[in-house]
């Protein structure tokens, strides 16, 4: 049986899936999970080498094909160099492709998350069967994995996606160093700093609410305490989403307009609150977007669920194999 690896690196979480691939789609066969070794890269990647070693020893019908990985940028993709990334700063200039490949000499490539998720909506979950597609992280910051004529999108030097840098407007919540960017407004940290800054005003007033009721608590105002807060009926916390929704708007329709996608794919936040930010984000797609390219793209949540970094990671490797082997083969016939 033919298998391909996924290895899935989070800042505190790795999770290492193994797969085969067929018409059907995937079937996961086994995932190991491991805490993240934040301060030494070298130890990281030889668990990842000795974990992958042991699966194929208990397991004598598998044939490992190749190897995909998913990581938070920057990274070098080409060279398969992950870069200091934020919640990996000790990894710098890490050479993932190297020992990977020595052990086990197949295809490896390595695609930042955004990109490797949306290579899986793209063939297996919302985007499935479409050929211009974008997908949102929405999640702890705000990027984009763009499938564009059928094609995973890189850009020059594999840094297209980052919408999230994107000013929408001259002030505003804090988002990838930048304050009123697509970012600042839509993701779970801009949407706390939004929050803390709407509850300050409230708390000034006499009127704290129900996601904060002390200035003490301001620094543990979170998307998730705004959210369960909105739930139970807090009027601020229903106009910080209605906010989010309109700046949500605001940086869809400039997707919109510039690369006419037939679907994007929104994840995480979205998909957990599509009923607070979907009615306010279609208004201002109305107004501000191209009706013609409006008129032509659903806006759908994320459907593989929690289960998309393993999709992710090994979406990746099916990747890695099909650029090798180009020739329609299956990974295995379901």
């Amino acid at each position: 049986m033919q298998v391909v690896t996924g290895i899935d690196i989070g800042g505190t979480k790795c999770a290492i899936s193994f797969a085969c691939f067929g018409r059907e789609g995937i079937t996961f066969l086994d995932k190991i999970r491991m805490e993240t070794e934040r301060e030494d890269f070298a130890r990281a990647v030889k668990e990842f080498v000795r974990i992958i070693r042991l699966k194929l020893q208990e397991n004598p019908s598998w044939r490992l094909c190749s190897i995909g990985i998913s990581c938070g940028g920057p990274l070098d993709a080409e060279k398969g160099l992950i870069l200091s990334p934020p919640n990996l700063p000790k990894w710098e200039r890490a050479d993932i492709f190297t020992p990977l490949k020595k052990a086990f000499g197949v295809p490896v490539m390595l695609q930042n998350d955004a990109d490797a998720c949306a290579l899986a909506e793209w063939r297996m979950g919302a985007g499935k069967g479409c050929q211009n597609m974008i997908f949102l992280t929405f999640g702890t910051g705000m990027g984009a994995g763009l499938i564009l004529n059928g094609r995973l999108y890189s850009g020059a030097n594999n840094l297209a996606g980052e919408v999230g840098h994107i000013r929408l407007e001259k002030d505003g919540p804090m988002g990838y160093g930048k304050r009123g960017s697509f970012e600042g407004f839509c993701s779970g940290g801009g949407i706390a700093d939004l929050g803390r800054r709407r509850a300050r005003e409230a708390l000034d007033q006499g009127n704290p609410p129900l996601f904060c009721q002390r200035e003490e608590e301001l620094a543990d105002v979170s998307a998730k305490s705004i959210a369960e807060a909105m739930e139970q009926g807090d009027l601020l916390a229903a106009e910080i989403f209605d906010t989010v929704g309109e700046f949500l708007g605001r940086g869809l329709s400039l997707l919109i307009d510039i690369l006419n996608p037939e679907r994007i794919v929104i994840g995480s936040i979205y998909a957990r609150q599509k009923e607070a930010l979907e009615k306010r984000m279609m208004e201002v797609i109305e107004e501000e977007a191209l009706k013609a390219s409006a008129g032509v793209c659903r806006i759908l949540p994320a459907s593989l669920g929690e289960q998309i970094g393993d999709y992710a990671a090994v979406s990746v490797g099916i990747k890695a194999y099909e650029e090798l082997y180009s020739n329609g083969t299956d990974f295995c016939v379901m």
